[in-house]
């Protein structure tokens, strides 16, 4: 069974880095961001614009979630990072973690979500993984990220 959280804690930040890590497709530096956005949060508080969610079995971080409303715009928010634990992907976690953050984006106003990820070969189960859940394509940047790179820009109505 899920359990929800959505305070950040000091030890989420080795969390995020080990859950981020270990998917094998982010590099250290994004890594490092996905773990600074947590250190923002906590400094800041309710202050910063991220929001966190963190799925929980038996008290343990099994994936989490990073969003917020996209500044200067009406309702539409920018899902930044979903990371399930590597030993327990493939059973419906991200889904269920998309799925409640998308029910507190709705809570909150929220009409749309983005959510951006690379075109790169590895990513093939990310892209996958936004196009089962109702996230439509709207866009594609050849050589974004770096040449033969994409990034690829995906949109769902909530």
């Amino acid at each position: 069974m899920i359990t929800w959280r959505q305070v950040v804690q000091e030890s989420d930040k080795a969390i995020i880095f080990r859950l981020t890590r270990d998917t094998g497709v982010f590099s250290d530096e994004e890594v490092n961001i996905a773990v600074e956005l947590a250190d923002e949060k906590l400094l800041e508080g309710d202050v910063c614009s991220y929001q966190f969610l963190f799925a929980e079995q038996d008290r343990q971080v099994v994936g989490y979630s990073c969003f917020g409303l996209i500044p200067f715009t009406d309702r539409r928010f920018d899902l930044y990072w979903i990371a399930v634990d590597k030993k327990l992907q493939k059973q419906g976690i991200g889904k269920k973690i998309l799925q409640r953050s998308e029910e507190i984006m709705l809570s909150q106003g929220g009409e749309q979500v983005y959510a951006e990820t690379s075109g790169r070969d590895d990513y093939i189960a990310t892209r996958h993984f936004y196009q089962r859940n109702q996230y439509i394509q709207m866009a594609e940047l050849p050589n974004y990220y770096r040449h033969g790179d994409s990034k690829i820009i995906y949109c769902k109505e909530l």
